[in-house]
């Protein structure tokens, strides 16, 4: 396996973890409170890429080290490619997509009022 392909596989690792962080990264919250504020900015960010429908720009950085590791890269965006059909069923409506963002911010946002309290 070429370095490059190495990397590209770092940023999925990455980009994965940054995914969970932002879903889920309130009940780290819960134990270290200074987790808040990067916590808030990654679910900030998530939400803007996801509902501008923009690309994370992770996702043409991994397709750059792909094909430069002699690999074919993506159409798409990283969720699109990786858990889609886990996050988007195909039954999803974005009304049912608006209601789980908004349970998701409600519940991430309760758990960041109590970390720092």
């Amino acid at each position: 396996m070429t370095p490059a392909r190495l990397l590209a596989d770092a940023v999925v690792v990455f980009h994965l973890a940054f995914v969970a962080f932002a879903v889920a990264g309130g009940l780290l919250v819960l134990r270290w409170r200074w987790v808040a504020l990067p916590h808030l900015a990654a679910l900030a960010w998530a939400a803007y890429v996801e509902f501008s429908g923009r690309i994370c720009p992770l996702t043409p950085l991994e397709n750059a080290l792909r094909r430069a590791g002699g690999a074919a890269g993506y159409e798409g965006g990283f969720v699109e490619h990786y858990v889609v059909a886990l996050l988007y069923p195909p039954r999803l409506t974005p009304e049912t997509q608006w209601m789980l963002t908004i349970a998701g911010f409600s519940w991430n946002r309760e758990c960041n009022w109590k970390g720092s309290g």
